[in-house]
């Protein structure tokens, strides 16, 4: 009746925790097969007992008439998810005398039972084997699809498994288990999605566009219906470069964590874009289990937001938070979890309720009144933590619908072509990265943006009266200072200039 313990991991918030499986077999007294789990198992752990017995029958090992205990450790924090299905079979079969249970030592085992004991993949494989070596584990066994991701991490031996059987024979030592190899696969910049040179005119948005990619700044689009608000957003993907290095394998492991895992290592930015019925807990986080949100599913890429007005109050102002520190925070009553959120916010929005006002050719609707209350929907705070607000206009006829072929083919040739702007973007991203690392100019502190970001006396005294003109906080002055500091890189240059203060002052904009 000695006791088996097997290691095993629990998905939790965007990360994982390691879960011991520990394991005793009494054949006393007992006729039949009882397995009595413990340790706070939620309902998908607690059916596991039946995919348990139907997997080892499988393998050709049946439990004997007796009871089995499987205790899930530490017993007192709520333990979900397929991923214990494997760490709890091998412990049932170490324990009834199937398996020589020091095989299992220093081993961390993932993976989803079949019942004809066929392995099948999980979400969280990076962030388990994370824990797994800060824990001090060297050897991860679980299925392919999620071995792969696991691979990534070094210092880990990685042995994928198709099947149970297979398991089984790899820790009797008949059969080895072959290693997954490390993914390789470079990053890519998103080119699935739509092109920027698809879109028709709009040079001063897709400017802030390309001021937005090459310093992380957030954005604002103002304009009526069908000016190509959304259309520029969903573009912006396509302009951010590929994560890499570390950023890459947190992009994986937050993916991965909330069941969206790619099967290896994230190639590209995530891109979220929820519609503005989500609630709170669907926005940033929350709920009964402490699920991850749109902001956390968006980590290391873009939320979009359209139609920011119709989101609720109380999703927008939880956004604050994530916004200023990167992070978002639940407190429960008996744990205290931390998501990682820092995402590029890209919105839209009418300028009022109709949608025309201040449009050339069609009247507005809306009273004063309405049109003021519409726009206080975005409180003054929030509206401080997005650096650029763009008034975008309708197109002109003649851009929509060129006379020529050829006419697309220059226009493509412009500042504003996609090539041209990703070519200024990586430049920029380059210079930025040589001088401060990784931090974005977006997120520079304000000792950081004194080191980096000194304006010019001209500089200074206009932004003193801007200041003065138009009541900016503190927050609001950073900003400007960051999106200057951008539009510096963007022209290739190291001192800030007077006219990169008043560019920054004509992106940000103002909601009044």
């Amino acid at each position: 009746m000695d006791t088996v313990r097997v290691a095993g991991a629990s998905l939790i918030g965007a990360g994982a925790e390691l879960v011991g499986v520990e394991a005793r077999f009494d054949g006393r007294d007992k006729d039949g097969v009882e397995v009595v789990l413990t340790g706070l198992p939620d309902s998908v752990l607690k059916e596991a007992r039946s995919r348990l017995e139907c997997a080892l029958s499988a393998c050709g090992l049946r439990l004997p008439q007796g009871r089995l205990w499987l205790n899930l450790v530490p017993a007192a924090r709520r333990k979900s998810g397929e991923i214990l299905d494997l760490p709890m079979a091998l412990a049932a079969a170490a324990a009834t005398g199937h398996v020589e249970p020091r095989s299992l030592g220093g081993t961390l085992f993932l993976g989803e039972l079949g019942i004809d004991g066929a392995l099948h993949g999980v979400p969280g494989g990076l962030a388990a084997a994370l824990a797994g070596r800060e824990a001090g584990l060297r050897r991860v066994v679980a299925p392919l699809a999620t071995a792969r991701e696991a691979a990534a991490l070094e210092g880990l031996s990685v042995p994928g498994a198709r099947s149970l059987a297979g398991v089984l024979a790899h820790l009797s030592g008949t059969r080895a288990l072959a290693v997954v190899a490390a993914d390789s696969g470079p990053p890519a910049r998103r080119t699935s999605g739509p092109s920027l040179d698809e879109v028709r005119g709009l040079d001063d948005a897709k400017w802030a566009l390309a001021v937005a990619a090459a310093g992380g700044h957030g954005l604002l689009l103002v304009g009526p219906p069908g000016s190509g608000k959304s259309l520029l957003a969903r573009r912006l993907p396509g302009l951010l470069p590929p994560p890499e290095g570390e950023e890459r394998l947190e992009v994986t492991r937050v993916l991965s964590a909330a069941g969206h895992w790619p099967g290896g290592l994230a190639r590209e930015r995530p891109f979220r874009s929820p519609h503005h019925s989500t609630s709170c807990a669907g926005l940033v986080g929350g709920g009964p289990h402490a699920s991850p949100g749109e902001a956390t599913l968006a980590h290391g890429g873009v939320l979009f937001l359209d139609e920011l007005p119709e989101f609720r109050r109380d999703a927008l102002e939880a956004l604050r938070q994530p916004l200023e520190t990167g992070v978002v925070q639940l407190s429960r009553a008996r744990s205290r979890i931390e998501l990682p959120a820092r995402f590029q916010l890209v919105a839209a929005m009418n300028p009022c309720p109709c949608g025309w006002h201040g449009h050339k050719r069609v009247a507005c609707a809306c009273s004063p009144t309405s049109v003021s209350r519409y726009k206080a929907k975005i409180s003054g705070p929030l509206f401080d933590r997005i650096e650029l607000c763009i008034e975008v206009q309708a197109p002109d006829f003649d851009e929509l619908l060129p006379q020529r072929a050829a006419a697309r083919t220059e226009e493509v040739a412009t500042r504003c072509g996609e090539t041209l702007l990703v070519e200024r973007i990586d430049r920029a991203r380059t210079r930025s990265r040589a001088r401060q690392g990784s931090v974005a100019n977006a997120r520079l502190s304000p000792g950081q943006l004194d080191a980096v970001a000194t304006l010019p006396p001209a500089g200074r005294e206009l932004l003193r009266k801007a200041a003065a003109a138009r009541g900016l906080s503190a927050r609001a002055l950073q900003s400007l200072r960051r999106v200057a500091r951008t539009l510096a890189d963007l022209e290739d240059r190291t001192e800030l200039e007077p006219a990169d203060v008043a560019a920054a002052l004509a992106l940000r904009g103002t909601l009044a």
